[in-house]
């Protein structure tokens, strides 16, 4: 019988902590999950709309305040910390948001923690803290050097998640995943952008020359990772979350288009983000060793996968802008 295990997630209504929310009460039959969600940029209440599981509590609050932490965060067993600003164009046109949710955010769940110190803390990061990577694998103790604002504040997360574990004592973890794509992704980001785009016959816009390399994984194995880090990963460890799917941004609209039957003509390419990073890579070996986990869903079946979640929850993302879509504000 697996032991029930109460937790909050915080973002859970944007893409990866909807999808984990889902995943979670599937495997936990008995646990409790209490979403914490500001609904900001990124989050969507369709995302979990059909919840019908009465050990699910949604509740909309701000990570920033204190009060609402520090009433919730006693009723878990673990937090496990979804909610940031994430999109690097975002963070290049205004860095302000990224700074008090990615930073001062973090910070004051720390802060609710050290009167909670038998609650777990699962900080969720990102590969873009390395900055630029362009050969090899970073490993979990490589030297972080983020390159934009969004990674910056990342890794200003990391720092502070590691400080005040090691002065008070606290029970954390950290975790980096790669480029992840699916169902229930906002549409700023390139897979369901381009997905989107297609659908409409739109330009699909393309930054430089569409040579920028990320491995991607399919945001069901992130979030079966994470059911292992919870479970089984250790206090004050790393653990890296990546797939081998190597692959440019081009080649991958690219495979888009080919499930879609739509013309290359609609890759129109656009002036270079500023400071964009080359490639980003994470070794993940020791995850996989210690946890027993490695990603199951090959790329080209999780592609099509999401093709056809997009098509057919065309709600999830009508009412959006093609603006809202597309937010490069250096070409504006």
């Amino acid at each position: 019988m697996i032991k029930p295990l109460d937790i909050l997630v915080t973002g859970g209504s944007g893409f990866i902590g909807s999808n984990f929310i889902l995943k979670f009460l599937n495997y936990y039959k008995k646990s409790k999950v209490i979403n914490l969600d500001a609904m900001l940029v990124g989050s969507n209440p369709l995302n979990l709309q059909g919840i019908k599981s009465k050990n699910y509590r949604f509740v909309k609050g701000n990570i920033c305040d204190k009060k609402i932490l520090e009433k919730l965060i006693p009723k878990v067993d673990c937090v496990i910390n979804f909610a940031a600003h994430s999109h690097v164009d975002r963070s290049i046109h205004n860095s302000a948001p990224f700074l008090k949710s990615n930073v001062y955010g973090v910070y004051s769940i720390l802060e609710a923690l050290r009167n909670n110190k038998k609650v777990k803390l699962v900080q969720i990061s990102t590969d873009e803290v390395f900055g630029e990577t362009l050969s090899g694998k970073n490993k979990e103790n490589s030297p972080l050097s983020p390159s934009n604002p969004y990674s910056a504040t990342k890794a200003s997360a990391e720092m502070l998640v590691k400080a005040y574990a090691k002065t008070y004592d606290l029970d954390t973890i950290i975790t980096r995943c790669t480029n992840n794509y699916g169902p229930r992704q906002f549409p700023e980001k390139l897979i369901p952008k381009t997905i989107i785009s297609a659908t409409k016959n739109e330009k699909i816009p393309i930054h430089g020359n569409g040579q920028t390399t990320r491995h991607w994984i399919h945001v069901f194995d992130h979030c079966d990772a994470l059911l292992k880090v919870i479970r089984h990963g250790k206090n004050g460890h790393i653990y890296h979350i990546s797939d081998p799917n190597e692959i440019t941004d081009l080649n991958i609209v690219k495979k888009i288009l080919k499930h879609m039957g739509k013309s290359e003509e609609l890759i129109e390419f656009v002036a270079e983000r500023p400071g964009k990073d080359k490639r980003y890579s994470l070794d993940s070996s020791r995850t996989t060793k210690r946890l027993e986990w490695k990603p199951k869903i090959k790329m080209d079946v999780g592609i099509k996968e999401t093709i056809e979640w997009y098509l057919s929850n065309r709600k999830q993302w009508e009412s959006i802008s093609k603006k809202a879509r597309n937010p490069t504000p250096w070409l504006q």
